[in-house]
């Protein structure tokens, strides 16, 4: 079944098996807020590394039963964020979270080479999920988070990743635009050589999947009137389903863009691991987290089956 907003996921994600998150650092109301809906709905068995006496007070202020956490009391937050990590390696965990922890922090733990968890020249990407009342389906993109300027190598495994993140929403065939500021192939712009280079792979069966095609600017990407006026042609275009952008500093605006001024619902992990991170920011909302969650959850539950 295609999903085809966050209420679906949620729906959706409630008839599988639990899986245990473990959330390092969790002491912040969101994050505890975010589990503490996600166990009520039953997907969720909810693991806590950190300071044991301050998950308590905080459950306790916010009404939560804390019987319902594994909680593993740690001192300073690099034993919390090590405990986490630990817990995925040894499979006592499913899935992990980042509560209050800064990304660096946790970014180093997650490549520990001691833990095994991303794999010898892997490669970790950032996936999004918005729900844009504004747009008539979910949009899938990347990377607004975790690499920074990548490489072409590094662009097709991330058009992989987001197919794959796809197929786990029901998608069948995706539909992925590689984004770049016009559909014109101009040797000088390395986002337009990289989209069609992209867009040549998918025509000869090199990545599989999906209808990938670019480069194309973001406005025909997502809106077919757009493409009409421009007269480009494509069964991508007006109709994408995945955005790649060419960098961090689009793929972040666009993220913070949609979820600041356009009143879009959102959610995020981090996808090449052992398993899905969730890595929401600190300040993000306690429906955010949950989304995350859930997308996590279902992108785990869809790899384990296929």
């Amino acid at each position: 079944m295609r999903i085809n907003n966050f209420a679906e996921l949620l729906q959706e994600v409630k008839k599988q098996a639990a899986k245990r998150v473990v959330a390092v650092n969790g002491i912040d109301e969101n994050t505890l807020e975010a589990l503490h809906e996600a166990v009520e709905m039953g997907f969720v068995k909810p693991i806590i590394t950190g300071d044991k006496n301050t998950v308590v007070h905080s459950c306790e202020k916010l009404g939560i039963d804390v019987s319902d956490y594994e909680i593993y009391d740690c001192s300073t937050l690099r034993e919390a964020t090590d405990k986490a990590v630990e817990l995925v390696h040894e499979g006592k965990a499913d899935l992990l979270m980042k509560g209050m922890v800064s990304t660096d922090k946790f970014m180093r733990a997650l490549l520990k080479k001691d833990y095994s968890l991303v794999p010898s020249r892997g490669t970790l990407s950032h996936i999004s999920v918005v729900d844009n009342p504004n747009y008539h389906k979910l949009l899938i993109f990347s990377d607004a988070a975790v690499l920074p300027y990548p490489d072409l190598k590094q662009k097709i495994l991330m058009t992989n990743y987001l197919i794959c993140a796809a197929h786990s929403l029901g998608i069948e065939v995706p539909k992925v635009a590689v984004v770049a500021p016009t559909e014109q192939i101009i040797i000088s712009i390395p986002s337009c050589m990289d989209g069609a280079t992209i867009a040549k792979m998918n025509e000869h069966g090199q990545i599989e999947g999906g209808l990938v095609d670019g480069p194309m600017a973001l406005d025909v990407a997502i809106n077919s009137k757009a493409a009409e006026i421009k007269g480009f042609t494509s069964p991508v275009a007006g109709d994408a389903d995945c955005l790649l952008f060419p960098n961090i500093d689009a793929a972040n605006v666009f993220y913070k863009t949609n979820s600041k001024l356009a009143n879009g619902e959102m959610s995020g992990i981090i996808v090449g691991a052992k398993v899905p991170v969730v890595v929401s920011s600190r300040g993000d909302s306690r429906q955010t987290k949950l989304n995350s969650v859930a997308l996590a959850c279902i992108v785990s539950y869809q790899a384990s089956i296929s």
